[in-house]
C-alpha cells in the first residue's frame, strides 16, 4: 500500500496496482499446455542432434586398449563423413558385423583403392604414392605389440580396412574383410567419461 497526502495534509492511501498473473498459471489446463509446448520445442531441438549429428557410445571390451578402455563413454560425430571422407587413423564406430549384435569401435588403417598387406607383424600400405609399399608406423600401439595375421587385400573404391589397437584380441577386417563406408556410423569425437580422461580425438600423423 502506497501512502501520500492530500491538499489538506492528510494521509491518503492509494492501493497498489494488482500484480498481473500469467494466464497459464490461472488454470491447470493452461499450465499443462505451456509445459507441453516447452517439451515439444526441446525435443525439436534435441532429437535431430541426437539422431543425425552426434550420439553417445559406450565402449565395451578390450579391442581398442590401451587407447580406449572398457566402460568409457564417447560422443560420436555422425555428420563429418557426410561432407568429407574418413582419414587413416580415424577411430570409428561401425554397424554390427556378421553374427555380432553390438556396434564395434575400430581404427581405419587402409583407404579406398589401396592394398593392405599384413605379414611378419607389420602392416604395409600400397597406393599411388607408394607403389612399392610402405610399412605403416603406428605410434599409438602398445610397445612390443605384434599384429598377427598373414594376408593381402585390395580395397575397392568405397572400402576401408579397419583394425583394433589391441591386435591380438580384436575382431576386425582381418576376420570380416573390408568395410563399406555405408557401415561406418561416425568417428570418435570426444571422450566424456571418466571426466579425468576427457579428450578430443584427432587422426594421428603417419610416415607418408
Amino acid at each position: 500500500m502506497k501512502i501520500t497526502y492530500d491538499s489538506e495534509g492528510k494521509e491518503k492511501q492509494i492501493p497498489k496496482k494488482q500484480e498481473e498473473i500469467p494466464s497459464f498459471a490461472q488454470s491447470p489446463k493452461g499450465f499443462i499446455f505451456e509445459l507441453l509446448k516447452i517439451v515439444l520445442i526441446a525435443l525439436a531441438i534435441i532429437l535431430p542432434i541426437r539422431y543425425f549429428l552426434f550420439q553417445p557410445f559406450y565402449v565395451r571390451g578390450a579391442s581398442m586398449e590401451p587407447n580406449f578402455q572398457d566402460n568409457q563413454y564417447l560422443i560420436i560425430d555422425e555428420i563429418t563423413y557426410r561432407f568429407s571422407e574418413p582419414n587413416r587413423g580415424d577411430v570409428v564406430v561401425i554397424k554390427p558385423i556378421i553374427n555380432e549384435s553390438d556396434f564395434l569401435i575400430k581404427r581405419i588403417i587402409g583407404l579406398p583403392n589401396e592394398t593392405v598387406e599384413i605379414n611378419g607383424g607389420k602392416v604395409t600400405i600400397f597406393n599411388d604414392k607408394n607403389p612399392q609399399g610402405l610399412v605403416l608406423k603406428e605410434d599409438y600401439l602398445s610397445s612390443g605389440l605384434y599384429t598377427n595375421g598373414s594376408e593381402k587385400i585390395k580395397l575397392g573404391a568405397d572400402e576401408y580396412f579397419v583394425m583394433g589397437d589391441n591386435r591380438p584380441v580384436s575382431l576386425d577386417s582381418r576376420s570380416f574383410g573390408s568395410l563399406d563406408k555405408k557401415n561406418i556410423v561416425g568417428r570418435a569425437w570426444l571422450r566424456v567419461w571418466p571426466f579425468s580422461e576427457f579428450q578430443h580425438f584427432a587422426a594421428p600423423q603417419y610416415n607418408f
